[in-house]
């Protein structure tokens, strides 16, 4: 069970996601406005966010901008069908994932789960590349002794890759190993968590020395 914050202002959408959640076995707190998700985390911080990008006053990605400044909290965002520029933006602000309307309850329960998985994931061992350290047991990296704050989900892609030193991992490999997706449309969320990693641990993003982009295939991770 997840202690869910859901934030949707269609009552009939939200209070149907409410129950169906409910029915999986999560404790779910709902609320219709962008202002009153973020009092919520302040003041009881949940497991898990789900956002509807289109909100009144302060929308689904400004939420999930503002909850990355200060929290690590893993964020799904709900978008609508073929809006390719919400879930850019969307990702781009730091979701883990996303899920396209109309919603279907059981793919959403799917897409928690795994984003919980993802969070709560680690091992005890520590891996260096250089100045770059990754304690997967404290969940915590380091660059020149800088801590370096990822998401769950960046922390799992960026485990993912470093797994492989060397070897090219296509977006299909990936999509199924972080995010328990294996729909290639999807490939936008390791694009868009690859560059969000890139800007915490390279040290001039636009010329990565660790995550290096094969076109047409994939991402290896190669330290110098």
């Amino acid at each position: 069970m997840a202690g869910i914050l859901l934030v949707e202002d269609d009552p009939s959408v939200r209070t149907a996601l409410e129950l169906a959640l409910t029915r999986q076995g999560h404790s779910v707190t709902s609320y219709a406005t962008g202002e009153e998700a973020l009092d919520h985390i302040r003041a009881r911080r949940p497991e898990i966010a789900i956002l509807d990008v289109m909100l009144p006053g302060i929308d689904g990605v400004e939420v999930c901008r503002r909850v990355r400044k200060l929290d690590q909290l893993p964020v799904i965002l709900l978008t609508a069908r073929g809006d390719d520029l919400d879930v850019v933006v969307g990702l781009e602000a730091g979701a883990d994932d996303y899920v396209v309307k109309p919603v279907e309850p059981r793919v959403l329960d799917a897409r928690i789960r795994a984003v919980l998985r993802r969070a709560e994931s680690a091992a005890s061992d520590r891996i260096t590349f250089g100045d770059l350290v990754i304690d997967r047991g404290a969940l915590k990296v380091t660059l020149a002794g800088k801590e370096i704050h990822l998401t769950p989900t960046e922390l799992r892609l960026l485990l993912e890759l470093v797994r492989h030193p060397g070897q090219v991992l296509n977006r299909r490999y990936l999509l199924r190993a972080v995010w328990d997706h294996t729909h290639i449309a999807d490939s936008r969320l390791v694009d868009a968590c690859v560059q969000r990693i890139r800007a915490k641990i390279e040290p001039k993003p636009a010329e990565p020395v660790f995550i290096h982009t094969v076109r047409g295939f994939g991402y290896r991770f190669s330290p110098p």
